[in-house]
């Protein structure tokens, strides 16, 4: 739900197509599925121990109320005019993956914890968690893009500032829920 190159790129792909956000989606997968499997490959011993564990979350929690404090601060903008993005919807979503470095630095910190939490069910709970978050983005853009579709005509920065003001507001939450399982 954060705010950032694949979602504008979404806003902008969905008022053109109501499926854009699945390819999208699809671009996106092509750079975060391997790297939750190197995640899983080469940094899950790492990741086992207790301290190591306990600092993710704590940084992953940081960082999660910083963006939510950094979107609240950002709400009244609309982030750049992608309207013009002439690429089709997956390469879109493919490089806009891999041109935003929040996208790494989550996955080094809030992405890691998560695998590793996943790790603890074996290789079967990895892949249902790699399945399951994957297809959360996937449903998530394509229904972005399908809402932004069918409403193209009635968005305008009123909306704007409410949807990123609620962004803003719930990340705080899981960055406090975070925190607090890292230090509890």
């Amino acid at each position: 739900m954060m705010p950032g190159p694949v979602m504008a790129v979404t806003v902008a792909k969905g008022k053109e197509s109501g499926i854009a956000g699945a390819l999208i989606a699809l671009g996106h997968g092509v750079i975060e599925v391997p790297l939750m499997v190197l995640i899983y490959l080469g940094f899950a011993q790492f990741f086992t121990y207790e301290i190591v564990r306990r600092a993710i979350g704590l940084v992953g929690g940081l960082m999660l109320g910083f963006m939510g404090v950094q979107m609240f601060k950002t709400k009244d903008s609309i982030e750049g005019d992608v309207r013009n993005v002439k690429f089709s919807a997956v390469f879109s979503g493919l490089a806009a993956t891999g041109a935003n470095p929040y996208f790494f630095l989550w996955w080094a910190t809030i992405g890691s914890a998560l695998v590793v939490n996943s790790t603890l069910f074996g290789l079967a709970g990895f892949l249902l968690f790699a399945l399951a978050h994957w297809l959360c983005d996937f449903f998530w853009y394509l229904f972005v893009s399908k809402t932004v579709y069918k409403s193209r005509n009635l968005w305008n920065l009123k909306v704007h500032r409410i949807v990123f003001g609620v962004c803003a507001s719930i990340l705080p939450i899981f960055g406090f829920w975070f925190v607090y399982s890292a230090v509890g």
